[in-house]
């Protein structure tokens, strides 16, 4: 681990789950040592000139999950845990984003398109046609590209795979917010299985 001429190393805290970059710090050895004892993320103030612990006044604690260094071995960076918003200003981020643990990237913006023709129909949307047709047209669409799915997964063509696994994500989808459920809750019932496994 390389430290500059101040004894410091930057920093870098990641959500371990969203990935989402929190903030940025530094730190001394006494300061990752103590991260590394405690769990808890601890840097060194070059304003107060001191050490200290993220959320020792806000309760908002940054809990190690997992730590690496660059290439260079001279910036760290942390993945852990946030128990609320890391910025001072009472943001998720110092970046003024939001760190959202339902936001799965573009899945969620397909979310929220299917939502919207389900919210406002629009005469030629094939996903609006879908919706208007019901619940059972809508499962058998998941249960025809389910089929079409394992057929193409005993070829050796690995475009019609990925094509026939988007359109059953895609009708799955559809079929969750029929349910007026989303995929973050499947994904909560997974994480609460993996949590007993």
């Amino acid at each position: 681990m390389k430290f500059d001429n101040k004894g410091l190393i930057p920093a870098i805290i990641q959500d371990h789950e969203t990935r989402k970059v929190l903030m940025l710090g530094y730190m001394n050895l006494e300061a990752f040592e103590k991260t590394k004892e405690s769990g808890l993320v601890t840097f060194y103030s070059r304003s107060k000139e001191r050490i200290w612990t993220k959320g020792e006044s806000s309760e908002n604690y940054l809990h190690l999950i997992e730590w690496s260094l660059d290439c260079d071995e001279d910036t760290i960076l942390i993945k852990a845990r946030p128990d609320g918003p890391t910025c001072h200003t009472g943001k998720d981020t110092c970046w003024s984003e939001e760190n959202s643990h339902n936001d799965l990237g573009f899945i969620s913006k397909l979310e929220k398109i299917i939502s919207d023709r389900h919210d406002a129909p629009t005469k030629d949307s094939y996903t609006s046609s879908l919706f208007k047709k019901g619940t059972n047209k809508i499962a058998q669409k998941v249960g025809e590209e389910a089929v079409e799915l394992v057929i193409e997964a005993m070829s050796d063509n690995d475009e019609l795979f990925l094509g026939e696994a988007a359109d059953l994500l895609f009708h799955y989808l559809i079929l969750l917010k029929n349910r007026k459920l989303e995929l973050s809750d499947v994904i909560n019932i997974l994480k609460e299985r993996h949590s007993q496994d």
